[in-house]
């Protein structure tokens, strides 16, 4: 065999070769980590408001709290009654995808106004979640408590108190 023969055969053999190796490397799939959907889709409901009971003012001011856990105490001349009254903490239901990042931030102090006047200062406690936190599942529970500002008999007459407050879930 001649020399020339055989390099026009390697030649031929080589990009051969070539070619099959090219179509076997550009039809193996790659893998590579699923960017999250965009927009990421968070859901807030309500599902249970911030009680504070029943409580008795026995002087001039004083406080009333419930925890995110549900516990109330009082500061002051505030009297919580041994009756059964229902105390319950603000709840929110996130529902959100696995891993997504959200920051609490609680709104600003508000006045509940009175069923025969007056008007009780509400100011929101931390969450129970703490802030920022990352959801682990596809609901998270939140739980927020308060305090009540109880002024004076004359300034907060007995009644029912209402109102509302803003909590922002912000999603990042």
């Amino acid at each position: 065999m001649s020399n020339k023969f055989l390099y026009i055969l390697l030649r031929k053999l080589y990009l051969l070769y070539f070619t099959i190796f090219c179509i076997l490397v550009v039809c193996v799939p790659s893998k590579a980590q699923e960017k999250p959907p965009r927009p990421i889709s968070v859901t807030v409901s309500t599902a249970q408001h911030l009680s504070f009971g029943a409580f008795i003012q026995s002087g001039n001011y004083g406080t009333v709290t419930v925890t995110y856990n549900g516990f109330r105490t009082a500061t002051g001349n505030v009297i919580l009654p041994y009756m059964s009254s229902i105390v319950t903490p603000a709840l929110f239901i996130i529902d959100a995808e696995p891993g997504t990042l959200i920051t609490i931030v609680n709104g600003p102090d508000v006045q509940l106004s009175g069923s025969n006047s007056g008007f009780l200062t509400l100011h929101l406690e931390e969450a129970s979640t703490r802030t920022p936190f990352i959801t682990t599942g596809t609901t998270t529970d939140v739980f927020i408590g308060g305090t009540l500002t109880v002024g004076s008999l004359l300034a907060n007459p007995a009644g029912s108190y209402s109102g509302t407050f803003q909590v922002t879930f912000i999603q990042q």
